[in-house]
C-alpha cells in the first residue's frame, strides 16, 4: 500500500486533536446558580437581638444572598435569568441559624460494650458508624460541629468525605487523637499491657515530647488540638480527675499548637487542672466541673471559653446507676462528677465566663443533643443566651464567625426551623423541623413552589 493512501486518514487525526485542543481552551460552561427562597414566619438571623416577623431568607448556591422583610416571590427575583429559582415555605415556623455542637465524639457512643469494642472494632468500622451518627446529628440541627478525639483518625476521614459531599454530616472541626500523659485520661488503661503499645503517638511525658505529639497530631491533619489535662469520668482507672499533666508540659502543647495557627482544647475536671491550662494559655476548657474563684478569673484574664457538656455528667450519672454498665473505677467517677456540673455552669455564668454549647456526645447518644439547652436553662441561662451560646459564640470559638453562626448575606446558608417558640419553650429546639446546610435541604418540608428559570424584574 502506497504511503499517500494514509495521508487523508492523518490529515483527518490531526483536525481532530486541533479540535480537542482548541476546545480544552474554551472554558467550560458555568452551571446556573441554584436560588432558594425561604419564607420565615418569625426570623432569629442574629442571635442575641429580637427576632423579625414574616421575612425571606434569600439562598444563592451554597451562601446567603439576601435578608428581606416580607414574603418574596419567585417571579419577583431580579438577575436570576436561566437558574431554577425554589421556594421553601416556613411561614409558620420559627427560624434560625444552624446550631453547633463544640464537644463530640462524631465516632463513637458510650455502651455497655465499649471496653471490648476497643479491641474488636477497627478505626473502619468507627468511620462507618460515625456516618449513621453524622446524619442523626444534621437532622437534629446542628449543622456544626467540633469532634474531640477519636480512636485513630476516623473522625479526620469522616470530616472529609462529608466536605466533599459524599456523606452527609455536619460540618466538622476535627481533632484526630486527644493529647495526654501516660496512664492518663487519654491512654488506654484497664487491659493487659500486651494488648496495647505503652506508647502511642498521643501520648507524651515532658516538654518536649509534649511538644512533638501536639505538631504530629496537626500533620496528621487535625484543625484544632485537644489535650486531657486532668483525669476522666470515663477513662478506666482509679486515677481520680485532678491534675495529671504538668505546667510545663501544657505550654509546651499550647505553644507548638499556636504556632501552628491551631486552638487549643483542654479537658479538666478538677480546680487545678482547669487553672493550670488557662494559664498554659488554652482557648478553651472542656467540662470545668471543679472551677473555682481563681478558675474564673482566670478565664476572665484569658478570654478563654467554658464548654460545659451538662447532657455528659446527666448521663453518666444515670448510667452509673445500671448493673454492669460501668467498671467500679468508671462508676465511681461518674457518681460523683455527674451531679456537680448543673452547679458548675450556674456559678460560671454568673461570674461572667464566655461559655460556649457542648455536650460531649458520644457520651450520650448522637441527635440527642440538644437536651443540652433545658439543662443550661436550669442552670440560671436565659433561653435566648442560650440559643446565642449554640450559634454566635459556639462559631466564635471555633474561629469560624466570618462563616456560620447568625443568617446573614455571605455566610454559608445553614438553616435550621422549630414548629414553636424556642425562646418560650427551649425545648422546641429538640424537635427540629427543618434542616439546610449549605444550601442543600437535609429535613423538613419540600420547596413548595418550583419557578423554573425567572425573569428579572425592571
Amino acid at each position: 500500500m502506497r504511503l499517500t493512501s494514509f495521508l487523508p486518514c492523518l490529515t483527518c487525526a490531526g483536525l481532530m486533536l486541533s479540535s480537542a485542543a482548541h476546545a480544552q481552551d474554551r472554558p467550560a460552561a458555568q452551571a446556573p446558580d441554584r436560588w432558594k427562597i425561604i419564607h420565615a414566619g418569625t426570623l432569629l438571623a442574629l442571635p442575641g437581638s429580637p427576632a423579625r416577623q414574616n421575612a425571606s431568607i434569600i439562598v444563592r448556591n451554597d451562601r446567603i444572598h439576601e435578608v428581606r422583610d416580607g414574603f418574596v416571590e419567585a417571579g419577583a427575583m431580579s438577575g436570576t435569568t436561566g437558574s431554577a429559582v425554589t421556594v421553601v415555605d416556613l411561614s409558620k415556623h420559627f427560624v434560625l441559624p444552624g446550631l453547633i455542637d463544640s464537644h463530640v465524639h462524631i465516632t463513637d457512643e458510650r455502651s455497655p460494650t465499649t471496653q471490648l469494642d476497643r479491641v474488636t472494632k477497627t478505626g473502619e468500622a468507627m468511620a462507618l458508624e460515625g456516618t449513621l451518627y453524622a446524619r442523626r446529628t444534621l437532622e437534629a440541627g446542628f449543622t456544626t460541629v467540633r469532634d474531640l478525639g477519636s480512636r485513630g483518625n476516623p473522625s479526620l476521614a469522616l470530616r472529609d468525605a462529608i466536605r466533599k459531599g459524599q456523606v452527609p454530616g455536619p460540618r466538622i472541626v476535627a481533632a484526630g487523637q486527644s493529647i495526654s500523659a501516660t496512664g492518663g485520661h487519654s491512654d488506654v488503661n484497664g487491659y493487659a499491657p500486651d494488648i496495647f503499645p505503652e506508647l502511642g503517638e498521643n501520648i507524651c511525658n515532658g516538654a518536649d515530647q509534649c511538644r512533638h505529639a501536639a505538631r504530629l497530631q496537626v500533620k496528621r491533619g487535625a484543625d484544632v488540638i485537644k489535650i486531657t489535662a486532668t483525669g476522666g469520668v470515663l477513662s478506666n482507672v482509679a486515677a481520680g480527675t485532678g491534675l495529671q499533666m504538668f505546667e510545663d508540659e501544657l505550654k509546651a502543647i499550647v505553644d507548638a499548637s499556636h504556632a501552628l495557627g491551631r486552638r487549643v482544647a483542654a479537658h479538666a475536671h478538677g480546680a487545678d487542672g482547669v487553672n493550670a491550662a488557662l494559664r498554659a494559655g488554652v482557648d478553651s476548657i472542656e467540662h470545668g466541673t471543679y472551677l473555682d474563684d481563681e478558675s474564673i478569673a482566670l478565664f476572665k484574664k484569658s478570654g478563654a471559653w467554658l464548654v460545659p457538656t451538662v447532657l455528659a455528667g446527666e448521663t453518666v450519672t444515670v448510667m452509673a446507676e445500671q448493673e454492669g454498665f460501668f467498671p467500679p473505677a468508671v462508676r465511681d467517677k461518674a457518681r460523683a462528677v455527674g451531679p456537680q456540673m448543673i452547679n458548675m455552669l450556674r456559678r460560671a455564668y454568673q461570674g461572667g465566663v464566655k461559655i460556649a454549647f457542648g455536650t460531649d456526645t458520644g457520651v450520650s447518644r448522637h441527635g440527642q443533643n440538644a437536651k443540652e439547652f433545658a439543662l443550661m436553662t436550669r442552670a440560671g441561662i436565659p433561653a435566648e443566651v442560650a440559643i446565642r451560646m449554640a450559634t454566635v459564640d459556639a462559631a466564635d470559638l471555633l474561629g469560624l464567625s466570618g462563616q456560620i453562626g447568625t443568617i446573614e448575606p455571605g455566610k454559608a446558608a445553614d438553616v435550621v426551623a422549630v414548629t414553636g417558640n424556642p425562646t418560650e419553650d427551649i425545648t422546641e429546639l429538640e424537635r427540629v423541623a427543618f434542616v439546610m446546610k449549605d444550601g442543600n435541604v437535609h429535613k423538613g418540608p419540600e420547596p413548595l413552589v418550583s419557578a423554573g428559570a425567572a425573569t428579572p424584574t425592571p
